[in-house]
């Protein structure tokens, strides 16, 4: 196990700049995701820290050693990559074991560490199956043992679950956080799904643009986004975002006012966006009054989409609720889990 160190990063293409000097601190053991949308720069900073891509600028540390220059075997980690990788030709025994053969392990050295692995994923009994006789998450559980044979320093996953359906998604990262709690070896997983980031995290990064907009805890980025990108893409469903203006009574947006704590005098007057998470907005009797435009019920909860402020705005309701597009009803944001924005800059006020 590792700490690694990535220290003002820098990676151009020619004239194009992918990652504008990026600083990130992982500690020995951690679990840490790079979340942002496609063509932030999260895949291209994993890849720079496998050495499969060149550093422009800026250094990266694998414990103590500066990697810049250091080739992807001699960096002593193992990357997991979306497509799995696997060759057809060899048995899942022969696919996880291939890279000790390379380094010319003993052969009972192998077999021990690759029945360890298999044991750890429950690929016990599929050894001597070939890859085109498994499943998705089965394939992907042998790329996972050929990384863990190795035994690295660091561990690097790739978006390793896109390929496969939504409920072995959900099983598969359970799978992986339970994989890491055991083994304590360093992690950076890269994933543009920030349920996957939430759920399995020990901290997050989120990127935006080749840029470091927001490191931290899971909950802390959830509860204390420092602007409205990563306000609006931690959580599912998304933040809320109404423009108005700050009153020292509550916040008008429009003709509607809505709740909102006893705002800092120096704010009174302000031009803002308010932020609410659709879990956070009670529906009832009173309130203030939206008309539902889309439900969408999902079993034990219902998405309500409503026109409020002439805005749509998305509700969760845990409740099973008689409504239907068109009818009208009473939404209570909580004031105390209510968000400001600078509606220029996006900064958190």
């Amino acid at each position: 196990m590792a700490s690694v160190e990535i220290h003002n990063v820098q990676k151009s293409y020619g004239t194009l700049k992918a990652l504008h000097g990026v600083s990130i601190q992982i500690d020995d053991g951690e679990f840490v995701t790079l979340v942002g949308p496609s063509g932030c720069g999260k895949s291209t900073l994993l890849r720079m820290l496998a050495g499969l891509e060149e550093i422009s600028g800026g250094t990266i540390r694998i414990a103590e050693t500066v990697v810049n220059e250091l080739p992807p075997k001699d960096r002593d980690i193992a990357m997991v990559f979306q497509n799995y990788a696997l060759y057809p030709h060899m048995t899942v025994a022969e696919n996880m074991g291939f890279a000790l053969k390379l380094k010319n392990t003993d052969k009972r050295e192998i077999q021990g560490k690759v029945e360890r692995a298999a044991r750890i994923l429950n690929l016990d009994t599929l050894l001597q199956r070939y890859p085109r006789q498994l499943s998705g998450g089965q394939r992907q559980r042998v790329a996972m043992g050929r990384a863990i044979v190795r035994d690295p320093k660091v561990f690097l996953f790739d978006e390793p679950l896109s390929n496969l359906d939504a409920k072995l998604r959900v099983s598969m990262r359970a799978e992986i956080k339970s994989l890491h709690q055991r083994l304590g070896t360093t992690t950076v997983y890269v994933t543009h799904d920030q349920v996957e980031a939430m759920t399995m995290a020990d901290k997050i990064v989120v990127m935006r643009d080749g840029v470091v907009e927001q490191v931290g805890a899971p909950l802390a980025l959830y509860d204390s986004p420092v602007n409205m990108f990563v306000a609006g893409f931690i959580g599912s469903p998304a933040m809320n975002f109404l423009t108005g203006e700050i009153r020292d009574d509550g916040f008008l947006a429009g003709d509607v006012r809505l709740p909102l704590a006893a705002p800092a005098p120096e704010l009174v007057g302000r031009r803002a966006v308010y932020g609410v998470r659709p879990e956070h907005i009670g529906i009832g009797e009173d309130g203030v009054a939206a008309e539902v435009c889309v439900v969408e019920p999902t079993g034990a909860e219902t998405y309500l989409v409503v026109r409020l402020a002439g805005q749509e705005v998305t509700c969760v309701a845990r409740d099973r609720l008689d409504v239907r597009a068109g009818h009208m009803v009473r939404l209570s944001p909580d004031p105390g889990r209510i968000h400001l924005f600078d509606p220029q800059s996006g900064r958190r006020l």
